[in-house]
């Protein structure tokens, strides 16, 4: 492939599921943030807990073509960042997948522990394992726990998009963005 004809941002599927599923984070959050700020037995309360979890069960639909849109080549990062960013930013993308497929199986298992359904678009999940409320809450504690860590995750990768857009001006969130050519900032001065 010459230089001019090489492809310059990722492609249409990817950038729209990546899109969402910034939408279904923010969906996530909000809901379960709105649903802490209601007092216990508001009526709003169930609804932004069963909105979480259709957000949350949405992500982890989505994430399993967002993966086998992983096998795809990327565009390239130009110009090329040094090896030791290119290894951190394999681990943030490593957690962010790992944040997307374990949380969502976490809630699973802790409402199948906790003796609930798993209700889904009017479908209930079959419960993979017995009821057991000490495993529920050990269960909840690391749902709640990566979900927590999922703000810190997708916040810093927000700033390294950022970052490589504004400071290093190379083309690592143009490739990502709708619409556009892909090319960096330096490459449009040129």
């Amino acid at each position: 492939m010459t230089r001019d004809s090489a492809v310059h941002r990722y492609g249409k599927l990817s950038i729209t599921l990546h899109w969402l599923m910034l939408a279904l984070f923010v969906g996530v959050y909000g809901c379960i943030e709105i649903k802490g700020l209601l007092p216990r037995g508001h009526a709003l309360r169930g609804l932004f807990l069963g909105l979480h979890g259709i957000f949350g069960l949405s992500i982890f639909a989505l994430v399993w073509v967002r993966l086998l849109g992983r096998l795809t080549p990327r565009p390239p990062i130009t110009p090329a960042p040094p090896t030791w960013q290119t290894g951190v930013s394999h681990l943030m993308h490593l957690a962010l997948y790992g944040l997307m497929i374990a949380t969502p199986l976490l809630a699973w298992l802790m409402l199948a522990a906790g003796g609930k359904p798993m209700p889904y678009f009017g479908f209930f999940l079959p419960a993979p394992v017995a009821v057991d409320p000490d495993l529920a809450k050990q269960l909840k504690h690391w749902h709640e726990l990566l979900g927590s860590t999922g703000y810190w995750l997708i916040g810093l990768h927000a700033a390294a998009g950022l970052f490589h857009h504004y400071w290093v001006r190379d083309n690592t969130l143009t490739r990502m963005l709708p619409g556009g050519s892909g090319v960096g900032v330096n490459e449009r001065q040129r």
